[in-house]
């Protein structure tokens, strides 16, 4: 159906790094995504109004509060789609974080809602009446739930948007919500067990598990989160592609929503080149990495000695000093100052977070090795965690 409706009102939906693609899709999943909630919360109000079930009613309220996070949605790709502005450089499109963080409020507050009325309804039992017809409303909701669900997923992956994602990941647990309580009228009807206060707890548990995910994935896009492995690996593997930057490190990227990617990284080439050749070479690499994969990077170049025999070997043995501590470590920026009285070994050590050593013990430990080659020798360290 989605496949559909994007062929009648999305013009070239295949290009979905195009803005305006982008937003036809958001808009067009947040239209369909209210609609579908609006008419099921109304189905599903009528229907557990009659029959007197809390799990019903709790779940028609539910898809009420899942049609206003749609409408966020909507209101998100709407502002996302403004352009940069003064106030506003780098785009609009973070947004949509700001947006999945509102949905998962609303998320959280329908199953502590739920979650309260259900267990007054567990101290002060009232009996519900299931009927065939909510039988089969509840049975077409989960089937409506679940083609949100994964149609919210794909167009998220397709075109990378967490707000659509959140209220897909929301769709398809109010899919099993819907089944427990679709659990729970068979139960009744079939046993004459009352269990529609316990299903409408545990319908609010599901929902309580969607909202708090929702919400620390929503946090970490916020709070800044690494780079996609794939966007690294592809840049790497651009600047790999000239034979004269020797190395890159001390790359930094920053996203300020899908398509807004702005990065910085240095990259060493051999001192010895021409300046004006280099700097040729480092704008091209700008401009593959602009219209390869729309990264906005700015490249410093960090000259390095490549041809004296004395300072290679100095690199490599600090290497193995660095490496004798943690193979997961790197050395990058190497310099060698010698002087009359002492020389300087002058480095940066690339470092892992999960390294339990802290920087200050790192450079101690790394600046006694070097005293061990030779007592002359200072190191001059930075410590870059990666």
């Amino acid at each position: 159906m989605i496949g559909l409706l994007s062929k009648i009102f999305i013009k070239d939906r295949q290009n979905t790094k195009s803005p305006a693609v982008r937003h036809a899709y958001g808009v067009l999943m947040s239209i369909v995504g209210i609609v579908a909630n609006l008419l099921l919360s109304a189905i599903k109000l009528v229907f557990g109004t009659l029959c007197g079930s809390i799990s019903v009613t709790a779940d028609a309220l539910n898809n009420l509060s899942d049609a206003g996070s749609q409408i966020i949605s909507l209101i998100s790709f709407k502002i996302a789609a403004k352009p940069a502005d003064r106030d506003h450089p780098f785009g609009h499109a973070r947004i949509e974080y700001v947006a999945s963080m509102i949905v998962s409020f609303l998320v959280l507050l329908v199953g502590v809602e739920l979650m309260k009325e259900s267990i007054s309804k567990i101290i002060e039992p009232v009996s519900a009446s299931f009927d065939a017809a909510v039988m089969i409303v509840l049975a077409i909701s989960v089937a409506v739930k679940l083609w949100l669900g994964f149609s919210g997923k794909r167009i998220a992956k397709k075109i990378k948007s967490s707000v659509i994602s959140a209220t897909a990941s929301d769709s398809l647990s109010d899919a099993i919500a819907t089944s427990a309580v679709l659990v729970s009228a068979l139960i009744s009807r079939f046993t004459g067990f009352d269990t529609d206060a316990y299903m409408g707890a545990i319908v609010s548990v599901i929902i309580l598990i969607a909202g708090i995910k929702i919400l620390n994935e929503t946090k970490n896009s916020i709070l800044g989160s690494p780079p996609e492995p794939e966007v690294v690996e592809s840049m790497v593997a651009i600047t790999a592609e000239y034979p004269e930057i020797c190395g890159i490190h001390d790359m930094v990227v920053h996203n300020y929503g899908p398509g807004n990617t702005i990065a910085s990284l240095h990259a060493e080439v051999d001192g010895t080149l021409n300046v004006y050749y280099i700097h040729d070479i480092i704008d091209n690499v700008e401009k593959r990495l602009y219209t390869d994969l729309g990264v906005r990077a700015t490249i410093h170049m960090d000259p390095i000695v490549t041809n004296d025999e004395r300072v290679s070997e100095l690199r490599d043995l600090t290497l193995e000093c660095v490496k004798s501590i943690d193979s997961r470590l790197g050395i990058h920026d190497f310099r060698f100052v010698e002087g009359h009285t002492h020389s300087n070994l002058i480095f940066d050590i690339t470092a892992p977070f999960e390294l339990s050593l802290s920087n200050k013990q790192l450079t101690e430990l790394t600046e006694q090795k070097i005293k061990d080659i030779n007592p002359t020798f200072f190191a001059v360290i930075t410590v870059d965690r990666q």
